[in-house]
């Protein structure tokens, strides 16, 4: 029966919210009582109250609990001490800026942060310990995800404004002035609100004239990106001609044969076909070197070749680069692209009198005669007719 009424007595303390803050009760059903700071257990709770006696010289307890006193800190060296141990706090040592005395290990640790969004501190860190740290209280907020600083206050919207966002911990109150009018609806079935006379009009003008400067502003940019385009092919175009007429005066070199056959329009006519087409007198006639420039051969020409030294086991480009005079630096740079042969050849193909007797004879230093054979260069030396 005496277990029943105990059991009934602590129901109607919890239900009544009378909670006993140490969580013991007597036999009789009495909430245990705490010891105060600076005192211990003496007699712990149990057919009678529990009974406490102060802490012992050297010891201490901070707080009211039933646990037992602690043994006071001692400062280390060169730390100086702040305030001697007490029966309710223990030591306290002066740390530098940045850190906290770490009582139970005997050390100057370095001070937290609040890490949480949402947070502030609530203890600065010091000589009472490390830095503390809460969720902001209704009516405050912190938008620092690192912080060492308290919550602030929420602001509160003037009569001018209006509130969009209420104020929660990780952010502060949102206000908007009330003349932008950026909340208001207009009406489903046409807009009730008077408006002045030629408002509407001007404002459907100044839509259309910003559309007009829109619509020039991209047409002038495709104007003039196509003047660019053209301005640039028409000096492709130039350059190569020129190129082209050097090469071909090189080849007919300067007999009055040659020179016959120049056109007003500066066009040359091709010598090699037109000693091809001339009769055979039986002589012997040395080969001179090609000066047909690489960039007009027909692009599955150039291709052939690119693919030869791309595939060239030990004499590829890179060797080919080199006889070219290009710098090991340039060729490294060439080699980064996907496909190193054809960006060699067509930056050479760039350079004036990059004709295909140069190629040759670069390829013929790298022993790459299959190569040679791919350009149809000429065989070099003397040939009987």
């Amino acid at each position: 029966m005496r277990p029943f009424v105990i059991c009934a007595l602590l129901l109607l303390k919890v239900t009544l919210g009378d909670v006993c803050t140490s969580g013991q009760f007597t036999e009789s059903g009495q909430c245990c009582s705490l010891c105060p700071a600076g005192s211990r257990v003496e007699v712990e709770c149990g057919k009678e109250d529990t009974k406490c006696t102060p802490c012992l010289q050297g010891m201490f307890t901070s707080s009211e609990g039933l646990g037992p006193c602690l043994p006071c800190a001692k400062c280390p060296p060169s730390v100086p001490m702040v305030a001697s141990c007490s029966a309710t706090q223990d030591t306290q040592c002066e740390c530098d800026n940045g850190f906290f005395f770490l009582s139970g290990h005997g050390l100057c640790a370095p001070c937290s942060k609040c890490t949480r969004g949402g947070e502030g501190v609530t203890r600065e860190c010091g000589p009472l310990g490390d830095t503390q740290c809460q969720i902001c209280a209704p009516g405050t907020f912190s938008e620092e995800r690192i912080t060492t600083k308290p919550c602030q206050t929420c602001t509160q919207c003037s009569d001018s404004e209006v509130e969009i966002r209420h104020c929660m911990p990780n952010s502060d109150t949102l206000c908007m002035d009330k003349k932008l009018h950026i909340l208001s609806r207009p009406a489903l079935g046409g807009s009730d609100t008077p408006r002045l006379p030629g408002v509407e009009e001007e404002e459907k003008s100044s839509i259309g004239s910003n559309n007009i400067l829109a619509y020039v502003s991209v047409l002038a940019a495709v104007v003039l990106g196509l003047l660019i385009y053209v301005a640039y092919k028409c000096w492709r175009s130039c350059k190569q001609k020129r190129a082209l007429s050097k090469a071909r005066a090189a080849e007919l070199g300067a007999s009055p044969e040659g020179e016959k056959l120049q056109s007003d329009s500066g066009v040359f006519l091709d010598s090699q076909s037109i000693q091809d087409n001339q009769p055979s007198k039986g002589t012997k006639r040395d080969s001179k070197q090609d000066n047909r420039l690489y960039i007009n051969l027909p692009p599955h020409r150039q291709e052939e070749v690119e693919r030869l030294l791309q595939e060239g086991a030990g004499r590829g480009w890179r060797q080919l680069g080199a006889a070219l005079g290009y710098e090991p630096e340039q060729l490294d740079l060439f080699g980064r692209g996907e496909a190193p042969a054809h960006t060699l050849l067509s930056n050479w193909a760039q350079k004036e009198g990059s004709s295909l007797g140069l190629l040759c004879s670069a390829l013929a230093r790298i022993e790459r005669p299959d190569v040679v054979t791919a350009l149809n260069c000429p065989t070099q030396g003397v040939s009987v007719v």
